[in-house]
Parts: C-alpha cells; sequence; structure tokens
C-alpha cells in the first residue's frame, strides 16, 4: 500500500504559515517601495527554508507555501483581465470564535470579458522545481469563487449575460493554465473549492433562496465548471478538490457533505479529495459510502486553527472510524486546511515549528497505518 502517485498517504493542503519580513515586503511592495527582484529574492529565501522542512518530515507532495501569493484565490483576479476595480459586498457571514462575525467582505465585480493575462501558477511551479526532487504539487482555485458569494451581482451585464457565459470563460483559464503547468512537468494539482462545501450548511441554502438563485442549481453550475477546466488534462496529471469552509472555529459553514456528496463524488472526474474533518461541524464519515472506486479521501483530521498537538492515536482511532464507509486503502491523512489562513484577529499564526511539528505528526501516523 505504498504511495505510487498522488494524493500521497502523508499530504497538506499548501499553505504555510507566511513569515513577518515577507508580508512586510509584500507591503513595501505594493506601495511602490520595493523592487519587483529585491521581493523575488525574499519570496524564494522563504520558500527555500519551506522545501527544506517539508522534506525533514517527509510530506508527500512539496509545495512552496504559496508564499508568492497574495491569497488562496486572490491571485485569480490579480493574474486575469476583466476584475474589478468596482466590488460586491457578499452575502455569507464568516463567525468568529467569540459568536461574533468577521467585517464584511467585499468581491471584485466583473466589468470586462475575462482573460488569462499571464500564468496564475505556472511560473510558481517551474521555480519550486528547480528547489527540490521531490513530488510537488500546484493548486489553482476553481471557478466559483468569482462568483458564489454574491451571485449574479458580481456580473456587469455589458461583459456577461448569464452566470453559465462567466463559468465558461472561467473553465478556459483553468484549461489555458493547466495546459501551461503540464508543458512545464507537473503531474499534480489542487483544486481549492469553497463553495460547494460552505452550501452544506442549511442556513447558507436560504442565504441563496433570499437572494433568488436555487442552491441545487448552483451545486450543479460549480461541478460542470470544474469539469470543464479540467476536461483537456493530460492522462498522467492527479488532480484533487480541497472541500474548505474557512480556516475558523465556525467559518462560513456547519454541518456535514451529505446534502452534495453523492453528486459531488459521482460527477465530478477527479482523482480524489481533501476533506475537512477536524472538529464536528464538518459531521461524520457517512458521506464517504458515496465515494466510487479508485476515487481516494484525504482526511483532513489535523487542526490548522488549534495549536494542540494531535496525538497518532487519536488520528488511527479517527481513521478506523472512517473505515466503516471506505476502505483503507482509499484513505490518506492531512490537515484540514493550509496553514496560512488562521485568523489573526483570534490568534497569532502559527510557528514554523508547531507548524513541522504538525505535519510531522501526519507523516508518522501516515507510515503506521500505511507503512
Amino acid at each position: 500500500m505504498a504511495d505510487t502517485k498522488p494524493p500521497y498517504r502523508a499530504e497538506h493542503v499548501g499553505s504555510l504559515p507566511r513569515p513577518d519580513r515577507l508580508m512586510g515586503a509584500r507591503e513595501q511592495y505594493a506601495a511602490g517601495k520595493l523592487l519587483k527582484l529585491e521581493l523575488t529574492r525574499i519570496e524564494d529565501e522563504y520558500i527555500r527554508e519551506a522545501v527544506a522542512m517539508q522534506e525533514r518530515v517527509g510530506i508527500g507532495a512539496i509545495t512552496d507555501g504559496e508564499y508568492r501569493k497574495r491569497g488562496w484565490r486572490e491571485f485569480l483576479y490579480d493574474k486575469c483581465d476583466g476584475f474589478g476595480p468596482e466590488t460586491v459586498e457578499r452575502a455569507f457571514p464568516i463567525r468568529l470564535y467569540d459568536g461574533t462575525t468577521a467585517p464584511p467582505i467585499r468581491e471584485p465585480k466583473v466589468t470586462a470579458k475575462l482573460k488569462r493575462r499571464e500564468p496564475l501558477s505556472a511560473e510558481d511551479f517551474s521555480t519550486l522545481k528547480t528547489m527540490t526532487r521531490r513530488p510537488i504539487k500546484a493548486n489553482l482555485p476553481t471557478p466559483s469563487v468569482a462568483h458564489f458569494f454574491t451571485g449574479d451581482a458580481a456580473l456587469d451585464r455589458t461583459a456577461y449575460g448569464n452566470r453559465e457565459e462567466l463559468m465558461d470563460d472561467l473553465a478556459r483559464i483553468m484549461r489555458e493554465e493547466i495546459a501551461d503547468l503540464a508543458a512545464r512537468g507537473c503531474t499534480y494539482l489542487q483544486m481549492d473549492e469553497v463553495p460547494l462545501a460552505v452550501i452544506c450548511d442549511p442556513k447558507n441554502m436560504e442565504v441563496v433562496w433570499r437572494r433568488g438563485d436555487d442552491p441545487d442549481q448552483l451545486i450543479e453550475l460549480y461541478l460542470d465548471a470544474i469539469n470543464n477546466s479540467i476536461g483537456e488534462r493530460p492522462a498522467n496529471m492527479t488532480v484533487c478538490v480541497h472541500l474548505c469552509r474557512g480556516n475558523y472555529a465556525r467559518g462560513m459553514a456547519d454541518g456535514g457533505y451529505e446534502p452534495i456528496a453523492e453528486r459531488m463524488f459521482d460527477q465530478l472526474d477527479v482523482d480524489g479529495y481533501f476533506l475537512e474533518y477536524d472538529t464536528p461541524r464538518a459531521g461524520d464519515f457517512g458521506p464517504l459510502r458515496h465515494l466510487p472506486k479508485p476515487k481516494k479521501a484525504v482526511l483532513g483530521l489535523v487542526s490548522t486553527k488549534l495549536p494542540e498537538l494531535e496525538s497518532a492515536d487519536a488520528l488511527k482511532r479517527r481513521i478506523d472510524e472512517a473505515t466503516k464507509f471506505i476502505d483503507l486503502e482509499r484513505l490518506c491523512l492531512s490537515p484540514q486546511c493550509g496553514f496560512a489562513s488562521v485568523p489573526t484577529r483570534v490568534r497569532q499564526t502559527f510557528a514554523m515549528d508547531l507548524t513541522e511539528r504538525k505535519l510531522a505528526r501526519v507523516v508518522e501516523v501516515a507510515r503506521e497505518i500505511w507503512g
């Protein structure tokens, strides 16, 4: 049962804690006070450190910590023409630890036909490839992130007559990017999908209904957009989808994957799923019964929200619980989300040494279970 192809038995979602100096350099660059060459030099320095850490712990696929990206999806807006500068307030509240909600988030409006102006992740992949001989993973957001949180309010009707046209263009952009990644040697891609996970919550379904949308229609729209995005990928490229609710104690959604599991697992032409399972808000493992062979589930059992280091025994018990619904050979282990998105309003970003211990625990448990 050794790892032969991704997803690997011991995984992580991708982002790592962003050092203060790196964030300061990014702010200086945005303010016109730092040359791009100097920002790249600082990014390279911290990426090499992140790669060395991942190699030490033996994680399955190396990432660059997403240190070159402004955010998990913002780089899509940064590198494509047609977004903004006008913005729209999103309708979905983010619920924080203390029961309050985070300040409203604004989403860029689509004001012109979208075009991929430059590589989204492909150049980052090429640079990372020079820094390690281990398997590496690229990441992209799914098309739904540019629509779901505001709905059709994000569309300037002079640019797009309907949401289907928008999804078609976003999928085309993803196909262009995936072709670029493949040409550079990428064989492992993770796509980050938030809306499908968020819409599982009945409260969020109510928000969708109130604004005049049908949640079932959106689910079908977003599933089709993912398949449209990856439909031309080469046969040797593994694609996994990360289902994410946001890295908060309560976040943007509560409840399990049951409302979408059967449709999603059956319809998406992907090889595996990264699934949040670190807290009860994610529900039980029952939805895994819908996952068809040979697709894999990467169980996000290690928290990137809470600093306590999970015990190996507790993780093994959770994996054993999951085997009541899916065979062990199709399971992998990871943290539930990236480490970079812990909200600073609540606590300091995870220190790198704690991140390393958590990833090392993932590797330890994976080796003890799968060899």
